[in-house]
């Protein structure tokens, strides 16, 4: 007597008898009895490759935290005093510290989760060599085809980690100027003159020119008549000076002395007086505007005249008719014998023609 199966292979499989069966169930069982030692140790194997990237990753991630978050009390220490003002600005080193922060967070977690699921792939006995060979064509080929790309981020990596450039910096980057109003890894936005916004790609800029770190020089050209008392105007320069370096909020602008540097030019109907004073970043057009009202409003009073206005001398004349306006120039013509008029004359006919 015998037991029949279902077919193993299709429908022409020779039936199986039941001792037949029972050795195909012992060798499945001696088969897993053998090998399942082998399976728990590669699970457990895997598991603790696992556990050990996360908690890795999150003590690596966590320390970066910490550091980045004493990095701003520090700073927020000194803001509002004088070394602060030489600092750069809390906010400013904030956002410079958080982006640093997710660099870095995200380096830390794409090396250790890559190398934690490497790891795990040799723990099945895959192997490895093909794969890391085919994805080392395809970042080859990644690379080339986003060349670009990969240039914009590296340059923005290492703008934020040298701190050429913040959000808040007025900078020139060549291809376009203005404030920064964000930093990215791949694109920098500015904000221009007029208002408009620029969309910078990190990769494109050449050279930049940071216009709000430490200090900015204020010049200031004024221009008088050559006649006037050179000592007088400096004098009157010096006392506005004065006055301007003890008001607020100039007295904080100011970092320095202004200063009558001489003459810059000296012409025939002018003279060009040049006045420097070194202002906080980003301040000097301020204090220009205001040094050049003050100096035109003590000019006044000191009856000191700017070059750009009307003489006297030159009013009176202007105002005096010429009498010599209202003569013609003599006419040739006025004499009968000049040769003008004697050509001018009419020709005689002959005295056979007159017959």
């Amino acid at each position: 007597m015998s037991w029949s199966a279902l077919p193993a292979a299709g429908p022409s499989s020779d039936p199986v008898t039941l001792d037949e069966a029972a050795d195909r169930a012992n060798d499945a069982a001696s088969w897993v009895g053998d090998n399942w030692a082998t399976w728990l140790s590669t699970g457990l194997r895997m598991v603790l490759i696992l556990v050990i990237a996360l908690v890795l990753r999150h003590v690596i991630r966590r320390a970066l935290t910490k550091l980045i978050d004493r990095m701003n009390r520090s700073v927020q220490t000194v803001e509002g005093t004088a070394l602060g003002g030489l600092l750069v600005n809390a906010e400013r080193r904030r956002q410079r510290s958080e982006a640093i922060g997710s660099v870095l967070r995200s380096v830390t977690s794409f090396l250790i989760m890559g190398t934690a699921a490497l790891m795990m792939l040799g723990a099945l006995n895959i192997n490895l060599a093909p794969l890391l060979a085919s994805a080392g064509v395809a970042g080859v080929a990644l690379g080339f085809g986003a060349r670009n790309l990969v240039t914009d981020f590296l340059s923005g990596v290492f703008m934020i980690l040298e701190d050429q450039y913040g959000v808040g910096d007025t900078i020139d980057a060549g291809v376009a100027s203005g404030e920064v109003i964000e930093v990215g890894l791949r694109v920098t936005k500015l904000r221009g003159d007029n208002g408009e916004i620029w969309y910078v790609r990190n990769g494109e800029v050449k050279r930049i020119g940071n216009l709000s770190q430490g200090w900015a020089t204020a010049g200031v050209d004024v221009m008088v008549r050559p006649t006037e008392d050179l000592e007088a105007v400096r004098t009157v320069i010096t006392a506005v000076a004065e006055k301007m370096a003890k008001d607020d909020p100039w007295n904080e602008r100011l970092w320095g002395p202004v200063e009558v540097l001489g003459l810059d030019a000296v012409l025939l109907d002018s003279m060009t007086v040049r006045l420097s004073a070194k202002t906080m970043p980003g301040q000097a057009l301020g204090v220009e505007r205001e040094l050049r009202w003050r100096v035109k409003r003590a000019f006044d009073e000191a009856g000191i005249q700017i070059v750009g206005g009307l003489f006297p001398a030159v009013e009176t004349a202007a105002a005096a008719p010429d009498p010599a306006a209202g003569v013609a120039a003599p006419s040739a013509l006025a004499s009968p014998t000049s040769p003008q008029s004697l050509a001018a004359a009419p020709i005689t006919p002959p005295p056979n023609l007159a017959k």
